[in-house]
């Protein structure tokens, strides 16, 4: 990356964004954040204001989502926000376009997930994050696709089931639940190694497709234990009967990320280690 570039992230507002955000303006690399506020990739008028912001040889990071997608109507959503997006940049000499999109566009293996596996999802989310990336890939851009596994970090806004839940509950002195006995075993990334994975990317040059994932699973139990132990509480940790099928066959594990192989000395924060920084600091 040169000095004359500019780093431009779709999607301001999201989670991931802001800790991206944060590290560009640490590395003093120039950068403009837009959201929804300023620029609405649902509305048709977001294509002439696109056309007006892109500079020749910026670089692009394209966050912009509704997810998780639950329904027909948010999948529809995605992609016109993302063909608003393309018919904004068309004619734009793009420096390096970084797509941020999921692992959930893989299909349940029984094996260990990397960059080759076979995409083949089997919920609309991973579907639409698929048809985004055929998409990209049909332009005459420069084009990296990140696929992050869960990504979990003290500010994230979701609250959904795994650590940044558990941490909440044990700090307001409450039970850990548990689907089952906790026994799937899953990938996860600090949001922090995500953003210095695509801090990389574009300083190194780097295209294709890159895995953010850290190559070790835990369940969902061993989490729960690690926060509860963090916590020094006196609360539990409680099974429940599921309700439906257990996601990904209860396995769900990838093989090194190609970012360490370009990179070999990465080295990804260990989940024990990061939780007990995010669980100070909530």
């Amino acid at each position: 990356m040169n000095k004359k570039s500019r780093v431009v992230i779709f999607g301001k507002n999201g989670f991931i964004a802001e800790n991206i955000i944060s590290l560009l303006n640490k590395k003093k690399i120039q950068n403009k954040a837009l959201s929804s506020q300023n620029l609405n990739l649902l509305k048709k008028s977001s294509i002439k204001k696109i056309k007006e912001t892109i500079y020749e040889n910026d670089v692009i990071i394209f966050i912009s989502a509704k997810a998780p997608v639950k329904n027909l109507k948010m999948f529809n959503e995605n992609l016109t926000m993302l063909n608003n997006f393309i018919a904004g940049i068309d004619n734009k000499k793009i420096k390096h376009l970084i797509y941020v999109s999921s692992d959930a566009v893989y299909a349940d293996s029984s094996k260990k997930i990397n960059e080759r596996s076979i995409t083949d999802p089997d919920s609309l989310h991973g579907i639409m994050h698929l048809t985004r990336e055929k998409l990209l890939e049909t332009l005459n851009i420069k084009l990296t696709i990140v696929r992050p596994t869960l990504v979990y970090g003290s500010k994230d806004p979701h609250n959904g089931y795994g650590p940044n839940k558990f941490v909440r509950l044990a700090k307001q002195n409450s039970d850990i639940v548990l689907f089952g006995k906790g026994e799937e075993k899953r990938d996860h990334i600090w949001v922090n190694d995500l953003a210095k994975i695509i801090f990389i990317i574009i300083k190194k040059n780097i295209y294709g497709k890159i895995n953010a994932t850290s190559g070790k699973v835990f369940s969902f139990f061993q989490i729960a234990k690690i926060i509860k132990k963090t916590s020094n509480k006196n609360i539990n940790i409680i099974f429940t009967k599921r309700s439906g099928k257990m996601p990904h066959n209860g396995y769900r594990a990838f093989q090194k990320s190609r970012i360490q192989n370009i990179i070999p000395n990465f080295k990804f924060n260990q989940i024990d280690i990061v939780l007990k920084k995010i669980y100070k600091h909530y």
